[in-house]
């Protein structure tokens, strides 16, 4: 069961056993879990923990703070495999999620959100370490993109139940975050224990890796993930807030965006391969400027629900180009960095998100508007990186500063 298989001899395996299968079934395992949390988290937290925008801001704070310490997978790894960690974060994930309504107050929930943020950032951090060590570059954008349309799929039929059942059957809190919590540990148990332990070619460094060259995938990670965080705390929650949606009408807004991705991402990976990482990004980071001003906008002058309804799912969509990030330091890393370089960047990402939330959700209380004109500030900033990226990245040409050569030790 835990024999290391040479990732050039698992083409000798069934379909449904190699690497890339494994890497389906995770990124439909995954969000089952997640997303069936992100799909009740709003209303729970205001209809029965009474939750204010300080209060929310505090909660993604704490969740944050695993993504923070996500360089501590270098450690683990040392002594579990890429491959188990990814499988005993997702239990932990889903166990975590299943308990979520057994904690209806401010400090249980404090609590049960850190051990499932724990299992979330491990396994993301892993999730992407394996993805860039087991895809061929010429074909990881496209592939990216179908696993995006298939975490997709794994959505839409969390969300579809819950939208067909909630009102139908008057489910509960408990009983929704009991079964998608269970469905992802049932699921990561059996990727435990079905798969070879897939060995790639190259060993990775166990160590912390930090360099020179690699400067402006971090600057571009940090921005991320400020600029994430405004839109994962606040952008739901002032849809309940501000315009009252109930649990099935906030998880339809889900369904449209996951409808629409499903469809578009597998032709992003194509555009992401045929354009390249620095057109794609430009054009992501320009569009989320203008979404996050509209944002501000709905406070500022009025705009109605149907407008907001309309930026949150072209927002998912520009999202959903981020995978472009991942191909860019594909193309400009030594093979042996990118366990410890997806840990570590994990971790820049994350720098803004554990202070972040909580000071935003302060000034939420007093300007909703602002929060969301602070983030467009940041898309911008992120659109300036993103005109440093070459055409063709490459070692020793990560920038445009940077002109083709060897890329040197440091």
């Amino acid at each position: 069961m835990f024999r290391p298989l040479p990732l050039d001899q698992a083409r000798d395996q069934p379909f449904w056993r190699r690497p890339v299968a494994l890497l389906f079934l995770m990124a439909l395992t995954m969000p089952i879990a997640f997303n069936g949390w992100s799909a009740l988290l709003n209303n729970f937290v205001i209809e029965v923990a009474n939750f204010d925008g300080a209060d929310i801001g505090l909660l993604h704070t704490v969740r944050e703070i695993p993504g923070f310490l996500a360089v501590g997978v270098i450690a683990v790894i040392i002594f579990v495999r890429e491959q188990v960690l990814a499988m005993i974060s997702l239990i932990m994930l889903g166990v975590a999620t299943a308990v979520t309504a057994w904690f209806p107050s401010l400090g249980g929930l404090l609590f049960v959100t850190l051990i499932s943020s724990i299992g979330f950032h491990y396994y993301e951090t892993v999730n992407q370490s394996l993805q860039l060590q087991w895809l061929p570059k010429d074909r990881a954008p496209q592939i990216l993109g179908w696993l995006v349309a298939a975490g997709s799929a794994s959505t839409l039929v969390v969300y579809g139940l819950i939208v067909l059942t909630w009102e139908r059957f008057d489910l509960s809190y408990d009983l929704v975050f009991m079964l998608t919590g269970g469905a992802t540990a049932v699921l990561a148990i059996f990727a435990m224990l079905a798969y070879p332990q897939f060995d790639a070619p190259t060993p990775q460094t166990k160590k912390i890796v930090l360099r020179r060259r690699y400067w402006l995938y971090y600057a571009l990670q940090f921005m991320a993930g400020a600029r994430r965080q405004i839109f994962i705390v606040f952008a739901g929650f002032m849809m309940v807030e501000r315009f009252g949606f109930d649990v099935h009408e906030l998880t339809g807004l889900y369904l449209i965006n996951l409808l629409i991705n499903m469809s578009v991402a597998p032709l992003l990976g194509r555009a992401v391969a045929r354009f390249g990482e620095r057109r794609t990004l430009i054009f992501e980071y320009a569009g989320l400027a203008i979404v996050f001003a509209a944002y501000g906008g709905i406070y500022w002058f009025g705009w109605g629900v149907v407008l907001a309804a309309t930026l949150y799912v072209i927002d998912h969509i520009l999202f959903a180009l981020a995978f472009a990030l991942k191909t860019y330091f594909q193309k400009i890393a030594d093979p042996a960095d990118i366990a410890p370089t997806a840990a570590v960047a994990f971790t820049i990402n994350h720098i803004a998100a554990v202070f972040l939330p909580a000071l935003l959700g302060l000034l939420w209380v007093v300007s909703p508007g602002a929060v969301f004109v602070l983030a467009a500030m940041m898309a911008m900033v992120s659109l300036l990186l993103s005109l440093l990226i070459p055409r063709n990245p490459e070692p020793g040409h990560e920038t445009v500063f940077s002109r083709p050569m060897p890329a040197a030790a440091e």
